[in-house]
């Protein structure tokens, strides 16, 4: 018979509490178990005495009888220097899927389609900007020089008024 020491869960709903039983490995989670030899409390603080407890001498009676803890209950053991776990390597564990790398490299390029955008606006308000003080420049430079061409103009204006003045007295 194949047995396996593991956490029974117990406890309301959002309010677990697990016994750590030595239950063979056919039988239901919460189900039929052979022994109770320890508790968790995983509503505790980490460092608090009654969070997790193991009835010593029969967890090694039962390791010695071949039966196997899960992951969880080896880390217990193993806190409780029990059993020595070996810790597990998965480097792929972190990261992430395919989808969610698709998504990572859509908002890649909408970011970079936006960063371009706003450059190109930016150099368009730089360009609109030069534009509108080379114009402001030159209206300002411009009435400068227009002023004594209005002041002919008018002199001309005057000339021929002077000339048809003439003609009227003759």
């Amino acid at each position: 018979m194949a047995v396996k020491i593991r956490l029974a869960r117990g406890g309301a709903k959002k309010r677990p509490y697990y016994r750590i039983v030595v239950a063979d490995v056919r039988a239901p989670r919460d189900g039929r178990y052979i022994e109770k030899v320890g508790t968790h409390n995983p509503l505790l603080p980490k460092d608090h005495e009654d969070r997790v407890r193991l009835v010593e001498d029969r967890i090694k009676y039962w390791l010695s009888e071949g039966a196997k803890p899960t992951d969880r209950v080896a880390r217990f053991l193993d806190a409780a220097g029990l059993l020595k776990r070996e810790a597990k390597d998965n480097p792929n564990k972190a990261k992430p899927g395919a989808k969610a790398l698709e998504r990572v490299e859509e908002r890649k390029a909408k970011g970079e389609a936006a960063a371009e955008a706003a450059e190109a606006a930016k150099a368009e308000a730089i360009e609109a900007a030069a534009a509108a003080k080379a114009a402001a420049a030159e209206a300002a430079a411009a009435p400068a020089e227009e002023a004594p061409a209005e002041e002919v103009v008018a002199e001309e204006a005057a000339a021929p008024e002077a000339a048809v003045e003439e003609k009227a007295k003759s």
